[in-house]
């Protein structure tokens, strides 16, 4: 039951994209639908693609046909995002490009075009003066932002160390990372606060994990993800925290425990 073997990222963000299709919040797709233009393909330009999961959920919710440019920094989930086939709500095929990249140094050329920005689980990862500029980039164009981290988080049943664990690991979140102090839960205001800052109006959306049993896997992975981070930047709870591991991994194993993560969802414009 350590928590320091965590999966390889491309096999998390696998065992997360149910609980992510689960928690986003359909009522801003709905939004998002008004704002497109009607007729010729949709360009869509999706940021911090991973291995595609919102391409997957959001493609077959629009209607089309769509072109899809997918941008992240790893060229082996990039690969992974553009091998499936994915077809429109209209059951047209969706058509994608790659573009291997450094998101923090977006521009707004590189989204002329674009009918439609979106990322999911990316904004966390920046720092102030990127989520500016990212912002920047996609002022002027609908942007959906989704599954931004806040920092709450609830465990079922509660445990005395719950709420400093939980402190630690957002302290961890808003870390300095060679020289970048990432924002972490602060992430998803500065991001409204910055498309206000350019007139944008913003409409924000709750997209929280619900794991319960049947998530069991995923509620153990996030624990121990969790708690290993909140140890990294709090090494004294290294200790304090072996039985508190042990406890929350055989509840997870039982199908005990509950986890409530919460997100933002964020459409601006």
């Amino acid at each position: 039951m350590s928590t320091d073997v965590l999966l390889p990222f491309a096999a998390w963000l696998g065992l997360r994209e149910a609980a992510d299709a689960a928690a986003r919040d359909t009522a801003l797709v709905d939004a998002v639908r008004e704002r497109l233009p009607a007729g010729g393909p949709l360009a869509i330009h999706d940021l911090g693609t991973g291995t595609g999961s919102l391409l997957r959920w959001l493609a077959p919710r629009l209607p089309g046909p769509q072109h899809w440019v997918l941008y992240d920094r790893d060229p082996e989930l990039l690969a992974r995002a553009a091998a499936g086939a994915v077809t429109s709500a209209d059951g047209l095929p969706v058509t994608v490009v790659t573009r291997c990249t450094d998101l923090t140094r977006l521009t707004p050329a590189d989204l002329a075009g674009a009918d439609l920005v979106t990322a999911s689980a990316l904004l966390d990862m920046l720092t102030a003066e990127e989520v500016d500029r990212v912002v920047a980039a996609c002022a002027g164009r609908p942007t959906l932002f989704m599954i931004s981290v806040t920092g709450r988080v609830r465990l079922t049943p509660g445990d005395p160390l719950d709420a400093e664990v939980a402190a630690a690991f957002n302290d961890h979140q808003r870390r300095t990372v060679d020289g970048r102090r990432l924002l972490g839960p602060d992430a998803v205001d500065a991001a409204a606060a910055a498309f206000a800052a350019h007139g944008v109006p913003v409409r924000a959306g709750r997209s929280p994990w619900r794991l319960g049993p049947e998530q069991a896997e995923l509620a153990a992975e996030w624990f121990r993800g969790w708690l290993g981070a909140a140890c990294e930047q709090r090494p004294d709870l290294a200790d304090r925290t072996a039985g508190y591991a042990r406890r929350r991994l055989a509840e997870a194993a039982a199908g005990r425990l509950r986890v409530l993560v919460d997100h933002r969802d964020l459409l601006a414009g």
